[in-house]
């Protein structure tokens, strides 16, 4: 909107949102659409603008007012755009299939965008302000929000959106797309059957969120579960009996915060059958290793590391960020909590691939041993060779004969 005066767009913008105050707070897309389109044509200071400017007003406007996200919203809307990144209010970029490139927009000014920011926070009750400058959040259509405010960004305010697909991604679309072989999905989803506890590991955008989706789908329907996470992301649809709890920031005053470890304590009084924690990156780690530890079978989480051997000695020294206990404590600890790993990474073609999937044993001789079932490698995602050695969980959901016959 180079060609329009910005003064002009911000006077116009805010006295459509008066008119549409005055109008009531629900009217309806096409009645703010023609509040808008009275505004910008009866408007005398636009009398020397053309109609590809006047329409482009029009649409700027509309933006600003209706849409979730201003300017950024006809290319979230975009099939195929994965994320969105908004450094400053100049620099904006969006990854469409794997490719960076830079968008043709712009923020008419730092308010604007940090207004933006703002009502995105709101809406999921949160804050954002020089006191708490960084913020998680989500749009109303699950997509995952992170915006840093100006105060500590040299060139913020800085806006991150990372959008999931509009249908989530069953098992069969990510052997369809060779994320995993079938063998090895039906590996993992006796494991979940069954009520082995399972952690998915990998680096950033590695698609651990999504596969932690995918692998809530062999919930049995009749079971309890209740997910914790920072910001709710996790679209888990076939479970009637399921309770989603959401961190809270503190406020203004620094008060009212409520963190994972809060709402992982309080799970444990709402008789689960699995607790599924959205990601864990410090001192809840110890919680939820004590409450897979306390009886409650077939939990899920996710971590960032390197590799599944990686993530184990990650949980070590995040147990150790909340309590100084011995390490071998902590080692048995999640020796016993955890069985199964599943490591996931993505290739330069920007796909996402199952790397590695092991169980994790006893602790011995000052450290956890993994037992890696499969691995990928030039042939793709292949059996070891190995058994699984702790198979008291199949037999107990009479599994045991079958699972041996078949691996």
């Amino acid at each position: 909107m180079n060609e329009i005066d910005p003064c002009i767009a911000e006077e116009m913008i805010k006295e459509v949102r008066e008119k549409m105050g005055s109008a009531g707070v629900d009217i309806s897309d096409d009645t703010a659409l023609r509040i808008i389109e009275d505004t910008v044509l009866d408007s005398k200071r636009n009398v020397k603008l053309g109609f590809r400017e006047k329409k482009m007003l029009v649409e700027t406007i509309y933006n600003s007012t209706r849409k979730e996200l201003d300017i950024l919203q006809p290319f979230a809307d975009e099939e195929g755009v994965r994320e969105i990144m908004v450094n400053g209010p100049s620099d904006i970029f969006s990854e469409k299939e794997g490719r960076i490139e830079r968008l043709p927009v712009s923020f008419e000014s730092r308010e604007q965008l940090e207004d933006l920011i703002r009502r995105i926070a709101a809406k999921v009750h949160r804050e954002i302000n020089d006191i708490n400058p960084i913020v998680d959040a989500r749009l109303a259509d699950g997509s995952r929000v992170n915006a840093v405010y100006s105060n500590i960004a040299i060139n913020g305010p800085i806006l991150t959106i990372r959008k999931f697909p509009k249908r989530m991604l069953k098992m069969e679309d990510m052997i369809k797309m060779g994320s995993i072989t079938e063998e090895a999905a039906d590996f993992l989803k006796v494991m979940v059957e069954t009520g082995h506890n399972i952690f998915v590991s990998g680096g950033t955008s590695s698609g651990k969120t999504t596969f932690l989706n995918v692998l809530s789908d062999y919930i049995p329907r009749e079971e309890r579960v209740i997910v914790i996470e920072d910001s709710a992301e996790l679209q888990i649809e076939e479970i009637r009996n399921i309770v989603r709890l959401e961190t809270k920031n503190a406020n203004s005053q620094g008060k009212g915060a409520v963190n994972i470890r809060q709402l992982i304590r309080a799970a444990m009084r709402m008789r689960p059958d699995r607790i599924i924690v959205g990601e864990v990156r410090g001192g809840e780690a110890l919680d939820m290793l004590q409450a897979l530890n306390s009886g409650h079978d077939g939990c899920m989480s996710t971590g960032h590391s390197n590799s599944a051997q990686g993530m184990i000695h990650r949980l070590e020294t995040m147990v150790l960020t909340a309590e100084n206990y011995p390490l071998d404590a902590i080692r048995q600890q999640i020796a016993s909590a955890l069985d199964i790993v599943v490591h996931l990474g993505r290739f330069s073609d920007m796909s996402r691939r199952v790397l590695e999937i092991s169980e994790v044993c006893e602790s011995e001789n000052g450290g956890i041993i993994m037992n890696c079932l499969f691995r990928f490698g030039s042939e793709g995602l292949k059996k070891t060779g190995n058994r699984l050695k702790n198979t008291s969980r199949l037999v107990l959901r009479g599994r045991g004969e079958a699972f041996e016959f078949r691996y």
